[in-house]
C-alpha cells in the first residue's frame, strides 16, 4: 500500500492551511484555539491525516460528533479528552454545536523543561491516540486552568516573547498526569490481562488501520502470537481480529462517502488502497453495496 497517500503536515500553520482555518501562528511550537472559533470556515469532515506536532483537545457539548477511536466511530459523546503525539492518525467529523479547547505544540515550546518530555508525560504514546470519556464535572475541572493558558497565550504572540503560556501549559499537563493515573488505576481494578490486550488492539487498530490491516500486524505490535490474538477476541466480542479491522475501514469510507465530495478513486487512496477498484470490491463485500449505491442511497437521507 502506498502510505504517501496519507497527508502530512510538517507544521501547525501547514495544517491550519490545509484545514481551511483563519487562523495562523506567528509561534510554530504552540497554537491554542477555542473549537467555536473554529466556525465557519474550518472544515467541518477532515479524511485521515498524519502531523507532526502534539496536540490536546478538550471538547463538550459535542452534538453529532464523530471521532475516530478504534475499530468504531464513537458518538453520542457528551465530554472526552484526547491526547496525540507526533505521527498518529486522526480524522473527524464535527457538529458546529461542539466548544472546547485545542492546543498544538512541538517539544521546542518546552526548551526550558530538563525532563524527558515523553517520559514525563506517557498519555502521549508513540503507538496509539489516548482517548478518555469524561464527566462534565472533568471539564469543568480542567476549564480555568486551561482558560490560564489561553489568556497567556494570547499575549504570546511573536517568538521572542516569554513562554509564559508553555509555563502554565506545562502545569496543565502534570495536572493531566495525576488525572489520567487516576483513571489507569481505577482501571486495572476492574479489568483482567485479556481485557486490556482487547483494549490495546483496539487503540493500535484506530491508529495504524490505513498502514496494517493483516491479524500478524497486529498481533506483533502486543508481542503476542496471531493464534492467541484471534482466540482472545473472539471470546471476548464473536468477530474475528480480521472482522475488526475491516469495520474500522468501512466506518472510515462511509463518512467519506457521505460527507465529503471527493470523488470514489479519491477516497479510496485517502484509505490508503492500491487502486480504486479493489477499494470497491472491499466495500461492496463488507456493505452489499458499491461506494457510489451507498453515497447515493446517503446523500437522499442527508
Amino acid at each position: 500500500m502506498n502510505t504517501d497517500q496519507i497527508p502530512y503536515f510538517a507544521t501547525i500553520n501547514h495544517f491550519l492551511t490545509a484545514i481551511q482555518a483563519s487562523h495562523r501562528t506567528a509561534n510554530d511550537a504552540l497554537f491554542c484555539l477555542r473549537v467555536e472559533d473554529t466556525f465557519p470556515h474550518t472544515v467541518d469532515v477532515m479524511p485521515p491525516f498524519r502531523k507532526g506536532f502534539y496536540f490536546i483537545s478538550f471538547i463538550t457539548d459535542t452534538g453529532d460528533t464523530q471521532i475516530g477511536y478504534d475499530d468504531r466511530q464513537v458518538s453520542n459523546l457528551q465530554t472526552y479528552l484526547v491526547f496525540q503525539s507526533p505521527g498518529h492518525l486522526f480524522s473527524w467529523h464535527r457538529d458546529r454545536t461542539v466548544r472546547g479547547y485545542l492546543i498544538y505544540f512541538t517539544k521546542e515550546a518546552f526548551q526550558f523543561f530538563r525532563p524527558d518530555f515523553d517520559d514525563e508525560f506517557p498519555f502521549f504514546n508513540v503507538l496509539h491516540t489516548n482517548f478518555f470519556n469524561l464527566q462534565q464535572d472533568h471539564f469543568a475541572r480542567f476549564a480555568p486552568l486551561l482558560d490560564e493558558v489561553f489568556a497567556a497565550y494570547r499575549r504570546w504572540p511573536l517568538p521572542t516573547d516569554p513562554p509564559i503560556a508553555a509555563l502554565k501549559l506545562l502545569a496543565v499537563l502534570y495536572e493531566c498526569r495525576a488525572f489520567v493515573a487516576d483513571l489507569n488505576r481505577y482501571e486495572q481494578r476492574f479489568s483482567t490481562p485479556e481485557q486490556r490486550t482487547l483494549k490495546r488492539f483496539r487503540e493500535l487498530v484506530g491508529n495504524f488501520y490505513l498502514d496494517k490491516r493483516t491479524v500478524e500486524d497486529y498481533a506483533d505490535l502486543l508481542n503476542i502470537t496471531p493464534q492467541y490474538l484471534s482466540g482472545l477476541v473472539k471470546t471476548a466480542t464473536g468477530q474475528r481480529p480480521l472482522h475488526i479491522i475491516s469495520q474500522k475501514l468501512v466506518d472510515e469510507a462511509k463518512i467519506l462517502l457521505r460527507y465529503t465530495a471527493n470523488d470514489i478513486s479519491e477516497v479510496a487512496y485517502q484509505l490508503n488502497f492500491s487502486d480504486p477498484a479493489n477499494f470497491g470490491r472491499f466495500f461492496k463485500k463488507h456493505t452489499q453495496k458499491t461506494p457510489l449505491e451507498y453515497r447515493r442511497e446517503t446523500a437522499l437521507q442527508n
